[in-house]
């Protein structure tokens, strides 16, 4: 029997390898498609704009949004208007996360408490963020606080919505083990709830994220004195077309990176979770 076991065993040690050979390739296969997607896009873009003599004025081509933004980059206008928005967005992100977080864990597990202030969350939450705004500016002035304070109020419900909708899903199997253990209400929240509701939760963050950009850039929209909000309103008021596409450029990016980086802490947190990549 132990010569039968050794070859099968021999046999899958080395499929392995070959499997993870496999899959690195791909990944760098699609990495390259998508790089050949990105430079054909911007020759195409380049292409059309030179080919029907589009004004500048209306639509910029690549090559004028690049040197405007070295040309930029060499007067450091970039710089502090970034950090600033980037700031607002990661701490309006972090305080919204957090109070929605908390929120739905009190609203899941104490029913009375949820019902009472459900039904005010949701009215703050419809209230539209835009007119809400220029109040949050007359209470906390035009600096870094009444942005955080917006950006706050929009990346609160996702969180919210999301961590409700993940506590209410329980394996009911789990729950009456840990009954059966005699597990305190504690111990079941944790080692249960939590754990079943964190994929909820992460794909709340995900969105919260995309919302906590948009709430900063609204934020200076309305009233700020540095960002990139602010850049960009300049730049139209200037009907500096390729200076606002170099702002547009760069809070594409910065949507990117929050986005990998949430998909990352998933990834690290929930490392139990099994997860269908590649049509797999």
């Amino acid at each position: 029997m132990t010569d039968t076991i050794a070859p099968a065993a021999a046999a899958v040690a080395s499929k392995a390898p070959s499997k993870h050979k496999a899959a690195s390739q791909s990944l760098w296969t699609e990495r390259a498609m998508m790089a050949a997607i990105f430079v054909g896009i911007l020759a195409l873009w380049e292409g059309l704009v030179r080919l029907f003599e589009v004004s500048p004025l209306m639509f910029a081509p690549p090559s004028e949004v690049y040197a405007t933004f070295v040309r930029g980059t060499a007067r450091g206008l970039y710089w502090e208007h970034l950090k600033v928005t980037v700031l607002q967005m990661i701490f309006g992100l972090g305080i919204g996360a957090s109070l929605g977080f908390l929120f739905g864990v009190v609203i899941s597990e104490f029913g009375r408490a949820g019902r009472l202030l459900f039904p005010y969350l949701v009215a703050i939450q419809s209230l539209p963020k835009v007119a809400v705004a220029p109040l949050v500016i007359l209470w906390l002035g035009f600096g870094m606080e009444s942005k955080i304070v917006l950006v706050a109020l929009i990346t609160f419900f996702p969180i919210l919505i999301n961590t409700l909708s993940g506590l209410s899903i329980v394996d009911a199997q789990r729950m009456d083990l840990m009954r059966v253990l005699k597990a305190s209400r504690w111990q079941q929240f944790r080692f249960v709830r939590l754990p079943s509701a964190a994929p909820a939760i992460f794909a709340g963050l995900n969105i919260a994220a995309v919302l906590a950009l948009t709430g900063a850039i609204v934020a200076e929209f309305v009233g700020a004195q540095r960002g990139l909000g602010v850049l960009l309103l300049q730049a139209q008021t200037n009907l500096d077309t390729a200076g606002m596409l170099v702002i547009l450029v760069m809070l594409a990016m910065i949507g990117m990176c929050a986005n990998v980086s949430v998909r990352l802490l998933e990834r690290r947190v929930t490392y139990w979770v099994v997860r269908r990549e590649n049509g797999t």
